[in-house]
């Protein structure tokens, strides 16, 4: 792996970590805002990905749902893979494009 994928795959981990930390507190319940957390996270790193946007939108979706089937059963968490998916195929086309 060539050593900027690397660092970028760190850097989206721990922003999907980071993500997911916020969407798991108590007292947070607002949905559209973790949607919007990924998908513009997603994008930016969409943006700056010389390749791969399918890993670069997985490292960073992925913690919400295996939190909430983890912890809660909850299936219907695995929708949080779509912004991610659709913010880092977004990005990357962007960058092709421009």
């Amino acid at each position: 792996m060539k050593k900027t994928l690397i660092i970028q795959l760190i850097l989206s981990i721990l922003t999907g970590f980071i993500i997911t930390w916020v969407d798991s507190r108590t007292n947070w319940d607002d949905t559209g805002v973790s949607v919007m957390m990924i998908l513009s996270a997603s994008l930016i790193f969409g943006y700056f990905s010389s390749q791969k946007p399918w890993l670069t939108a997985l490292a960073i979706s992925v913690w919400i749902p295996l939190f909430g089937i983890v912890t809660t059963g909850n299936f219907g968490s695995l929708l949080a893979l779509l912004p991610g998916f659709a913010g880092a195929y977004l990005g990357f086309i962007l960058k092709r494009k421009g």
